[in-house]
Protein backbone atom coordinates (compact mmCIF):
# COMPACT_ATOMS: atom_id res chain seq x y z
CA UNK A 1 0.00 0.00 0.00
CA UNK A 2 3.17 2.10 0.97
CA UNK A 3 4.27 2.00 -2.80
CA UNK A 4 0.71 3.11 -4.58
CA UNK A 5 0.67 6.45 -1.61
CA UNK A 6 4.30 6.94 -3.33
CA UNK A 7 2.81 6.87 -6.43
CA UNK A 8 0.46 9.72 -5.56
CA UNK A 9 2.91 12.06 -4.01
CA UNK A 10 5.03 11.43 -7.28
CA UNK A 11 1.27 12.16 -9.32
CA UNK A 12 0.59 15.78 -6.97
CA UNK A 13 3.96 16.74 -7.73
CA UNK A 14 3.86 16.25 -11.39
CA UNK A 15 0.36 17.46 -11.81
CA UNK A 16 1.37 20.34 -9.25
CA UNK A 17 -2.58 20.17 -7.63
CA UNK A 18 -2.19 22.83 -5.53
CA UNK A 19 -1.34 25.79 -8.27
CA UNK A 20 -4.39 23.76 -10.00
CA UNK A 21 -6.55 24.25 -7.87
CA UNK A 22 -5.39 27.78 -7.36
CA UNK A 23 -5.98 27.92 -10.89
CA UNK A 24 -9.72 26.54 -10.75
CA UNK A 25 -10.58 29.48 -8.21
CA UNK A 26 -9.68 31.95 -10.08
CA UNK A 27 -11.56 30.63 -13.22
CA UNK A 28 -14.81 30.04 -10.83
CA UNK A 29 -14.32 33.56 -9.83
CA UNK A 30 -14.23 34.59 -13.95
CA UNK A 31 -17.68 32.37 -14.30
CA UNK A 32 -19.77 34.06 -11.64
CA UNK A 33 -19.14 37.25 -13.37
CA UNK A 34 -21.94 38.57 -15.86
CA UNK A 35 -19.37 39.97 -18.11
CA UNK A 36 -17.84 36.97 -19.12
CA UNK A 37 -20.93 35.73 -21.26
CA UNK A 38 -21.20 38.57 -23.36
CA UNK A 39 -17.96 37.27 -25.12
CA UNK A 40 -19.43 33.33 -26.24
CA UNK A 41 -15.80 32.11 -26.93
CA UNK A 42 -14.48 33.50 -24.13
CA UNK A 43 -16.57 31.93 -22.14
CA UNK A 44 -16.30 28.88 -23.73
CA UNK A 45 -12.72 28.96 -22.96
CA UNK A 46 -13.28 29.47 -19.64
CA UNK A 47 -15.67 27.00 -19.15
CA UNK A 48 -13.80 24.02 -21.02
CA UNK A 49 -10.55 24.88 -18.40
CA UNK A 50 -12.14 25.18 -15.49
CA UNK A 51 -14.33 22.12 -16.63
CA UNK A 52 -10.99 19.74 -16.76
CA UNK A 53 -9.29 21.25 -13.70
CA UNK A 54 -12.20 20.62 -11.77
CA UNK A 55 -12.33 16.47 -12.95
CA UNK A 56 -8.47 16.31 -12.45
CA UNK A 57 -8.42 17.81 -9.15
CA UNK A 58 -11.47 15.97 -7.51
CA UNK A 59 -10.67 13.06 -8.94
CA UNK A 60 -6.77 13.36 -7.31
CA UNK A 61 -8.57 14.02 -3.76
CA UNK A 62 -11.15 11.56 -4.24
CA UNK A 63 -8.36 9.09 -5.16
CA UNK A 64 -6.24 10.18 -2.06
CA UNK A 65 -8.67 10.02 0.07
CA UNK A 66 -9.58 6.46 -0.66
CA UNK A 67 -6.15 5.68 -0.49
CA UNK A 68 -5.41 7.41 2.56
CA UNK A 69 -8.41 5.61 4.28
CA UNK A 70 -7.79 2.44 2.88
CA UNK A 71 -4.14 2.03 4.40
CA UNK A 72 -5.72 3.19 7.52
CA UNK A 73 -7.88 0.06 7.80
CA UNK A 74 -5.37 -2.04 6.50
CA UNK A 75 -3.07 -1.74 9.12
CA UNK A 76 -5.89 -2.56 11.89
CA UNK A 77 -7.18 -5.59 9.63
CA UNK A 78 -7.34 -8.81 11.04
CA UNK A 79 -6.09 -11.76 8.54
CA UNK A 80 -9.59 -12.22 7.53
CA UNK A 81 -10.38 -8.42 6.94
CA UNK A 82 -7.14 -8.15 4.85
CA UNK A 83 -7.87 -10.96 2.23
CA UNK A 84 -11.47 -9.32 2.05
CA UNK A 85 -9.57 -6.09 1.83
CA UNK A 86 -7.05 -7.05 -1.37
CA UNK A 87 -10.03 -5.96 -4.05
CA UNK A 88 -10.01 -2.81 -2.47
CA UNK A 89 -6.00 -2.54 -3.04
CA UNK A 90 -6.35 -3.58 -6.47
CA UNK A 91 -9.30 -1.64 -7.52
CA UNK A 92 -7.26 1.53 -5.89
CA UNK A 93 -4.04 0.40 -7.59
CA UNK A 94 -5.84 0.50 -11.01
CA UNK A 95 -7.23 3.81 -10.54
CA UNK A 96 -3.47 5.15 -9.77
CA UNK A 97 -2.29 3.40 -13.12
CA UNK A 98 -5.28 5.42 -14.72
CA UNK A 99 -4.73 8.38 -13.22
CA UNK A 100 -0.75 8.22 -14.12
CA UNK A 101 -2.23 7.70 -18.07
CA UNK A 102 -3.84 10.92 -17.71
CA UNK A 103 -0.88 12.63 -17.39
CA UNK A 104 0.72 11.39 -20.26
CA UNK A 105 -1.64 13.16 -22.69
CA UNK A 106 1.12 16.19 -23.19
CA UNK A 107 0.06 17.11 -26.11
CA UNK A 108 -2.44 20.04 -27.31
CA UNK A 109 -5.61 18.95 -28.42
CA UNK A 110 -5.37 15.51 -27.26
CA UNK A 111 -9.24 15.08 -26.93
CA UNK A 112 -10.07 15.59 -30.55
CA UNK A 113 -10.56 13.47 -33.50
CA UNK A 114 -7.22 12.04 -35.19
CA UNK A 115 -6.43 13.26 -38.60
CA UNK A 116 -4.46 10.05 -40.35
CA UNK A 117 -2.81 9.86 -43.75
CA UNK A 118 -0.92 5.99 -44.63
CA UNK A 119 0.94 6.57 -47.71
CA UNK A 120 3.17 3.75 -49.08
CA UNK A 121 7.07 4.57 -49.58
CA UNK A 122 9.27 3.27 -52.47
CA UNK A 123 9.40 -0.41 -53.17
CA UNK A 124 6.43 -0.57 -55.73
CA UNK A 125 3.65 -3.34 -54.84
CA UNK A 126 5.58 -4.74 -51.89
CA UNK A 127 5.63 -1.27 -50.04
CA UNK A 128 1.70 -0.59 -51.27
CA UNK A 129 0.20 -3.74 -49.81
CA UNK A 130 2.59 -2.80 -45.94
CA UNK A 131 0.84 0.44 -46.04
CA UNK A 132 -2.80 -1.38 -46.77
CA UNK A 133 -1.91 -3.61 -43.73
CA UNK A 134 -1.13 -0.59 -41.52
CA UNK A 135 -4.14 1.01 -42.52
CA UNK A 136 -6.11 -2.11 -41.34
CA UNK A 137 -4.35 -2.20 -37.77
CA UNK A 138 -5.74 1.55 -37.44
CA UNK A 139 -8.60 1.18 -38.39
CA UNK A 140 -9.09 -2.75 -36.16
CA UNK A 141 -7.44 -0.53 -33.59
CA UNK A 142 -9.87 1.89 -33.24
CA UNK A 143 -12.77 -0.87 -33.73
CA UNK A 144 -12.08 -2.57 -30.71
CA UNK A 145 -11.96 0.47 -28.65
CA UNK A 146 -15.08 1.36 -29.94
CA UNK A 147 -14.32 4.65 -32.16
CA UNK A 148 -15.87 5.74 -35.61
CA UNK A 149 -13.52 5.61 -38.38
CA UNK A 150 -14.30 7.81 -41.57
CA UNK A 151 -12.47 7.36 -44.38
CA UNK A 152 -11.69 10.11 -46.83
CA UNK A 153 -10.18 9.22 -49.27
CA UNK A 154 -8.47 6.12 -50.69
CA UNK A 155 -5.99 5.97 -53.53
CA UNK A 156 -5.20 2.03 -54.37
CA UNK A 157 -2.53 0.28 -55.35
CA UNK A 158 -1.66 -1.01 -58.60
CA UNK A 159 -1.35 -4.83 -57.80
CA UNK A 160 -2.33 -4.54 -53.94
CA UNK A 161 -2.90 -2.63 -50.95
CA UNK A 162 -3.01 1.07 -51.40
CA UNK A 163 -0.92 4.05 -52.99
CA UNK A 164 -2.60 6.36 -50.06
CA UNK A 165 -5.36 6.48 -47.68
CA UNK A 166 -6.81 8.91 -45.09
CA UNK A 167 -9.00 9.08 -42.86
CA UNK A 168 -10.38 10.77 -39.40
CA UNK A 169 -10.56 8.64 -35.96
CA UNK A 170 -13.26 9.46 -33.55
CA UNK A 171 -13.43 8.94 -30.10
CA UNK A 172 -12.31 9.75 -26.83
CA UNK A 173 -8.61 10.91 -26.44
CA UNK A 174 -8.29 9.79 -30.26
CA UNK A 175 -5.35 11.96 -31.35
CA UNK A 176 -3.81 11.42 -28.18
CA UNK A 177 -3.92 8.09 -28.47
CA UNK A 178 -2.49 8.08 -32.02
CA UNK A 179 -0.15 10.79 -31.76
CA UNK A 180 2.76 8.31 -31.37
CA UNK A 181 2.35 6.33 -34.45
CA UNK A 182 3.50 9.57 -36.34
CA UNK A 183 5.85 8.48 -38.83
CA UNK A 184 8.14 5.90 -40.43
CA UNK A 185 6.61 2.34 -40.25
CA UNK A 186 9.08 -0.62 -41.56
CA UNK A 187 8.08 -3.54 -42.26
CA UNK A 188 11.01 -6.83 -43.23
CA UNK A 189 9.38 -10.26 -44.56
CA UNK A 190 9.65 -12.70 -46.82
CA UNK A 191 7.39 -11.41 -49.96
CA UNK A 192 4.33 -13.47 -50.83
CA UNK A 193 4.89 -11.72 -54.27
CA UNK A 194 8.44 -12.59 -54.71
CA UNK A 195 8.22 -15.85 -56.60
CA UNK A 196 12.08 -16.60 -55.57
CA UNK A 197 10.91 -15.99 -51.69
CA UNK A 198 13.38 -13.00 -51.04
CA UNK A 199 13.22 -10.78 -47.68
CA UNK A 200 12.52 -7.77 -48.43
CA UNK A 201 11.90 -4.15 -46.57
CA UNK A 202 9.09 -1.90 -47.44
CA UNK A 203 8.45 1.87 -45.56
CA UNK A 204 5.20 3.07 -45.05
CA UNK A 205 5.08 6.70 -43.47
CA UNK A 206 1.95 7.26 -40.77
CA UNK A 207 1.16 11.51 -40.33
CA UNK A 208 -1.61 12.46 -37.89
CA UNK A 209 -2.88 15.33 -37.31
CA UNK A 210 -5.64 16.50 -34.54
CA UNK A 211 -9.34 18.00 -35.77
CA UNK A 212 -8.97 21.47 -34.21
CA UNK A 213 -12.08 23.02 -33.71
CA UNK A 214 -12.85 25.16 -36.97
CA UNK A 215 -13.16 28.52 -34.32
CA UNK A 216 -9.07 28.08 -33.42
CA UNK A 217 -8.15 28.22 -36.68
CA UNK A 218 -7.66 31.69 -38.34
CA UNK A 219 -6.31 30.69 -41.93
CA UNK A 220 -7.01 32.24 -45.15
CA UNK A 221 -6.30 30.56 -48.30
CA UNK A 222 -5.88 32.69 -51.34
CA UNK A 223 -7.06 31.24 -54.67
CA UNK A 224 -3.71 31.58 -56.58
CA UNK A 225 -2.16 29.21 -53.48
CA UNK A 226 -4.34 26.18 -54.34
CA UNK A 227 -4.58 24.01 -57.07
CA UNK A 228 -8.10 22.08 -57.48
CA UNK A 229 -8.48 18.95 -59.26
CA UNK A 230 -11.12 16.68 -59.69
CA UNK A 231 -11.37 12.98 -60.88
CA UNK A 232 -13.63 9.90 -60.61
CA UNK A 233 -13.41 8.16 -56.91
CA UNK A 234 -12.44 5.20 -56.50
CA UNK A 235 -13.80 1.61 -54.97
CA UNK A 236 -12.61 -1.85 -53.78
CA UNK A 237 -14.22 -4.39 -56.02
CA UNK A 238 -16.23 -2.18 -57.57
CA UNK A 239 -18.46 -1.28 -54.62
CA UNK A 240 -19.25 2.40 -54.22
CA UNK A 241 -17.88 3.61 -57.35
CA UNK A 242 -18.92 7.05 -58.53
CA UNK A 243 -20.39 7.39 -61.56
CA UNK A 244 -19.32 11.18 -61.83
CA UNK A 245 -16.14 13.29 -61.25
CA UNK A 246 -16.93 14.09 -58.25
CA UNK A 247 -13.45 13.29 -55.92
CA UNK A 248 -11.68 16.52 -55.51
CA UNK A 249 -7.50 16.80 -54.90
CA UNK A 250 -6.62 19.78 -53.46
CA UNK A 251 -2.60 20.98 -53.55
CA UNK A 252 -1.47 23.99 -51.26
CA UNK A 253 1.27 25.12 -53.75
CA UNK A 254 3.88 27.11 -51.53
CA UNK A 255 3.63 23.85 -48.92
CA UNK A 256 3.65 20.90 -51.63
CA UNK A 257 0.28 19.58 -49.21
CA UNK A 258 -2.12 17.30 -50.77
CA UNK A 259 -5.62 16.70 -49.72
CA UNK A 260 -7.48 14.06 -51.76
CA UNK A 261 -11.33 13.86 -50.75
CA UNK A 262 -13.77 11.08 -51.98
CA UNK A 263 -15.94 10.40 -49.31
CA UNK A 264 -19.51 11.83 -51.02
CA UNK A 265 -21.16 11.55 -54.10
CA UNK A 266 -20.84 15.54 -54.13
CA UNK A 267 -18.18 17.37 -55.28
CA UNK A 268 -18.94 20.73 -53.93
CA UNK A 269 -19.30 19.18 -50.48
CA UNK A 270 -15.58 16.75 -51.00
CA UNK A 271 -14.31 20.04 -51.93
CA UNK A 272 -15.70 21.73 -48.93
CA UNK A 273 -13.87 18.92 -46.38
CA UNK A 274 -11.08 19.22 -48.71
CA UNK A 275 -9.96 22.33 -47.50
CA UNK A 276 -11.26 22.44 -44.44
CA UNK A 277 -8.44 19.21 -44.04
CA UNK A 278 -5.85 21.20 -45.70
CA UNK A 279 -6.48 24.18 -43.16
CA UNK A 280 -5.79 21.81 -40.34
CA UNK A 281 -2.64 20.88 -41.65
CA UNK A 282 -1.03 24.28 -42.39
CA UNK A 283 -2.53 25.21 -38.86
CA UNK A 284 -0.34 21.83 -37.33
CA UNK A 285 2.45 22.74 -39.67
CA UNK A 286 2.37 26.24 -37.87
CA UNK A 287 1.96 25.26 -34.77
CA UNK A 288 4.78 22.83 -35.44
CA UNK A 289 6.84 25.11 -36.53
CA UNK A 290 5.73 28.16 -33.59
CA UNK A 291 7.12 25.16 -30.86
CA UNK A 292 10.34 24.65 -32.70
CA UNK A 293 11.46 28.18 -32.55
CA UNK A 294 10.18 28.70 -29.21
CA UNK A 295 12.13 25.94 -27.80
CA UNK A 296 15.30 26.94 -29.51
CA UNK A 297 14.67 30.76 -27.80
CA UNK A 298 14.57 28.76 -24.78
CA UNK A 299 17.82 26.75 -25.95
CA UNK A 300 16.35 23.48 -25.42
CA UNK A 301 17.27 20.25 -27.31
CA UNK A 302 14.11 19.06 -29.23
CA UNK A 303 14.26 15.53 -29.60
CA UNK A 304 13.57 14.32 -33.47
CA UNK A 305 9.26 13.39 -32.98
CA UNK A 306 8.10 13.46 -36.39
CA UNK A 307 8.88 11.81 -39.98
CA UNK A 308 11.71 9.36 -38.31
CA UNK A 309 11.62 5.27 -38.78
CA UNK A 310 9.45 4.81 -35.09
CA UNK A 311 9.25 0.92 -35.56
CA UNK A 312 9.76 -2.01 -37.30
CA UNK A 313 8.08 -4.82 -37.85
CA UNK A 314 10.26 -8.01 -38.81
CA UNK A 315 7.84 -11.26 -39.21
CA UNK A 316 9.92 -13.84 -40.25
CA UNK A 317 11.53 -13.05 -37.09
CA UNK A 318 7.98 -12.25 -35.19
CA UNK A 319 9.09 -9.48 -33.63
CA UNK A 320 8.18 -5.75 -33.68
CA UNK A 321 10.70 -3.19 -32.24
CA UNK A 322 9.45 0.57 -30.93
CA UNK A 323 12.84 2.01 -32.19
CA UNK A 324 11.95 5.52 -29.54
CA UNK A 325 10.93 3.27 -26.42
CA UNK A 326 13.09 0.02 -26.88
CA UNK A 327 9.72 -1.78 -26.36
CA UNK A 328 9.55 -5.22 -28.42
CA UNK A 329 6.27 -7.60 -28.83
CA UNK A 330 6.33 -10.88 -30.31
CA UNK A 331 2.81 -11.08 -31.49
CA UNK A 332 2.91 -9.41 -34.45
CA UNK A 333 -0.66 -10.87 -35.80
CA UNK A 334 -2.13 -9.76 -32.86
CA UNK A 335 -0.60 -6.42 -33.52
CA UNK A 336 -1.10 -5.89 -36.64
CA UNK A 337 -4.82 -6.93 -36.09
CA UNK A 338 -4.88 -4.19 -33.61
CA UNK A 339 -3.48 -4.89 -30.59
CA UNK A 340 -1.69 -1.56 -30.58
CA UNK A 341 -2.40 -0.29 -26.73
CA UNK A 342 0.93 -1.18 -25.02
CA UNK A 343 2.99 0.41 -27.83
CA UNK A 344 0.79 3.46 -27.82
CA UNK A 345 0.81 3.58 -23.97
CA UNK A 346 5.18 3.51 -24.00
CA UNK A 347 5.37 6.24 -26.99
CA UNK A 348 3.22 8.26 -25.23
CA UNK A 349 5.47 7.87 -22.25
CA UNK A 350 8.50 8.86 -24.89
CA UNK A 351 6.70 12.01 -25.97
CA UNK A 352 5.94 13.17 -22.53
CA UNK A 353 9.69 12.42 -21.54
CA UNK A 354 9.49 9.79 -19.15
CA UNK A 355 11.15 6.92 -21.62
CA UNK A 356 13.60 6.28 -23.17
CA UNK A 357 15.00 3.36 -25.25
CA UNK A 358 18.78 1.77 -24.18
CA UNK A 359 19.75 0.35 -27.55
CA UNK A 360 17.40 2.38 -30.18
CA UNK A 361 19.06 0.49 -33.06
CA UNK A 362 17.78 -2.40 -35.35
CA UNK A 363 18.52 -6.11 -34.01
CA UNK A 364 18.93 -6.91 -38.24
Amino acid sequence: MQEILDKLAALREYLDIPAKERRLRELEHELSNPELWNDQNKARQVTQESNALRKLTSTYNSLKSDAEGLSEMLEIASAEELEMLNEEVVSVEQRVDDLYKETLFTMKHADTPAIVKVKSGAGGTESMDWAGMLMRMFIRWAERRGYKVDILDIQEGEQAGISSAEFIIRGEKAYGMMAPENGVHRLVRVSPFDSNNRRHTSFASVEVVPEVPEEEINIVIPDSEVRVDVYRSQGAGGQGVNTTDSAVRVTHLPTGTIVAIQVTRSQIKNREMAFQILKQRLYDMERKKREEEEAKARGEQRKIEWGSQIRSYVMDKQYIKDHRTGLMKHNPDDVLDGDLDDLMWAGLEWLAGKRTAEEAGDDE
